[in-house]
């Protein structure tokens, strides 16, 4: 059994050491050596658009990372880029659930307790109460109930905030009031004080993140995107800002990575920046996952992640 590897850094070795531990009964090989070679199992990260074209000797893909639109978007070069047959596979989790729950939260809990209205008093050396938020008042709504999006709502649940989720379809999870489809997403919007995106992206939910979105949430509202850059209209939530509309936004990914230097989001002091680390793949865990779906599908076994390439996820 052969396992074919592509990470755009190059750093192999990790990986190679970690499947050689995990799946033993492997080989597995960097693509850069292998061109041209038959294998079993692709495991990748944004990879290059000519490794998997036309590939039938592939079993299956395996996809390091929760998001697919990295794989996804080769389509968008050779419509052929995805072999036909060959099921891509997403990590469930892979310990990036906790991690991006602990990042959302910590946002919410910023903005809940107004520490960023006193970081900017310190900053002018101004010692003053300002009138804290009521619990009760401070609904946190969540974009994206899949795995990571119901790991989020079920910890700001757990702080005690109201707390709404919105998906494609009916999701029930304990302690959050559920919305879904086109018809819910205006109630569910409606008086939040807090939006966290984490929806996969997909060409319906390109831009979503808009001006039009942003004006039916409450007066002051705060906005956390965890997803991806291409969900938000930039400009929309400056001006939403600037305008006040938005009180403060948490932003950890970019249409463009890195953020470039002259991006006005630079300069907007109610923005905070972070350089796409909300949840990182876990090497280890991701390894310990895609040898068990490998011994799953090596056992006629079904398995979980499968992506449906016609949603995007």
């Amino acid at each position: 059994m052969k396992l074919q590897l592509y990470v755009p850094d190059g750093r192999y070795e990790p990986w190679i050491e970690g499947f050689a531990e995990a799946l033993p009964e492997a080989t597995c090989v960097t693509w850069d050596d292998s061109r041209g070679e038959a294998a079993d199992y692709a495991v990748v990260w944004r990879p290059p658009v000519e490794m998997l074209r036309g590939r039938t000797d592939l079993k299956a893909v395996f996809n390091l990372g929760a998001g697919v639109d990295g794989i996804l978007s080769l389509r968008d070069e050779d419509p052929q880029a995805l072999p036909a047959g060959v099921p891509i596979v997403r990590l469930d989790d892979a310990g990036m659930a906790a991690q991006m729950a602990e990042y959302v939260t910590s946002a919410v809990l910023r903005y809940f307790r107004r520490l960023d209205d006193y970081a900017a008093q310190a900053q002018a050396g101004k010692w003053k109460f300002l009138k804290p938020h009521r619990r009760a008042d401070f609904t946190v709504g969540v974009m994206g109930i899949g795995t990571l999006g119901t790991h989020i709502a079920r910890t700001l649940a757990g702080f005690g905030f109201p707390v709404r989720g919105w998906s494609r379809t009916a999701r029930a999870v304990e302690g959050v009031v559920g919305f879904h489809g086109d018809a819910g997403r205006a109630p569910f919007l409606d008086g939040l004080r807090v939006l966290v995106n984490v929806l996969p992206l997909t060409p319906q939910t390109e831009n979503i993140l808009n001006g039009e979105l942003f004006g039916k949430l409450a007066q002051g509202a705060y906005v956390i995107n965890v997803a991806r850059g291409q969900h938000l209209v930039e400009a929309d939530l400056l001006a939403a800002v600037q305008a006040g509309q938005v009180a403060g936004a948490t932003l950890d990914v970019f249409r463009t990575e890195p953020l470039p230097a002259g991006h006005p989001f630079w300069q907007e002091p109610r923005i905070t920046i972070t350089p796409h680390i909300s949840a990182l793949t876990l090497r280890e865990d991701s390894i310990a996952q895609i040898a068990g779906k490998i011994r799953a599908l090596r056992a006629g076994q079904p398995i979980e992640g499968v992506v449906d390439l016609q949603r995007g996820y």
